[in-house]
């Protein structure tokens, strides 16, 4: 059972990087509304790293942004939350590989492997809840300038990279918990009793042997 949850957290964690990569690279973060539009034969979209517009013609250019500093703040944040996520993501897929319980590294103990599993799978989360943000964030901004009557700029409207980015987090979420329900905390062996024994000669010439008693508290037994 435990065998079956790493893989199939694993192969969720991979998808969710792929789906990562795709929402960074992805220009349609968010789309001209056709509302404001004058022409519905003309688009408009954004993404993290530039700015395009297509035609109904097929002829579509692209300018990237010129400046960084002079970027907004959420979007240099969403920059960087999601080349945070897509690294993190990267190096929860090895951990979770080298965890794996069919996959044999020298001489690790089956220990060893569970707590490098249940590393892969914090990490899985923590890349999720990155692309989280990022998504959420850039969303919020978007609903928030849609809706604001006091906002002179050009409308937009949530593009195909939000629901990529959605979707990943939720399946880095959920392969990261199914690498961690993976894992089984290693019960501790019970510890040996002791025992140590007192000789001693009675008048009679008996010999006895005294139990002393044991750290755990039982009661002391004599046997003549």
């Amino acid at each position: 059972m435990a065998v079956g949850l790493q893989i199939v957290g694993l192969i969720m964690g991979v998808v969710s990087w792929c789906l990562q990569s795709s929402c960074t690279s992805s220009q349609v973060w968010k789309m001209r509304s056709q509302a404001e539009s004058v022409s519905t034969s003309q688009w408009q979209y954004e993404g993290l790293w530039m700015s395009c517009a297509a035609t109904s013609l097929g002829s579509v250019q692209c300018s990237k942004f010129k400046t960084v500093l002079g970027l907004p703040a959420h979007l240099q944040a969403c920059r960087a939350l999601m080349i945070l996520s897509l690294l993190v993501s990267l190096a929860s897929i090895i951990i979770s590989v080298l965890g794996l319980k069919c996959t044999k590294i020298g001489r690790t103990s089956e220990y060893a492997k569970h707590q490098i599993a249940l590393s892969g799978g914090i990490m899985f989360i923590l890349s999720g809840l990155f692309t989280l943000t990022a998504v959420s964030w850039y969303a919020a901004r978007v609903i928030n300038e849609f809706y604001d009557p006091l906002y002179r700029g050009v409308r937009f409207e949530l593009g195909t990279g939000l629901y990529l980015g959605w979707a990943a987090s939720c399946l880095a979420v959920l392969g990261g918990s199914m690498l961690c329900c993976s894992y089984k905390k290693t019960p501790t062996a019970a510890p040996a009793r002791q025992f140590s024994y007192n000789y001693s000669t009675t008048s009679q010439g008996q010999s006895i042997y005294r139990v002393m008693q044991t750290s755990d508290g039982s009661s002391s037994k004599a046997y003549v």
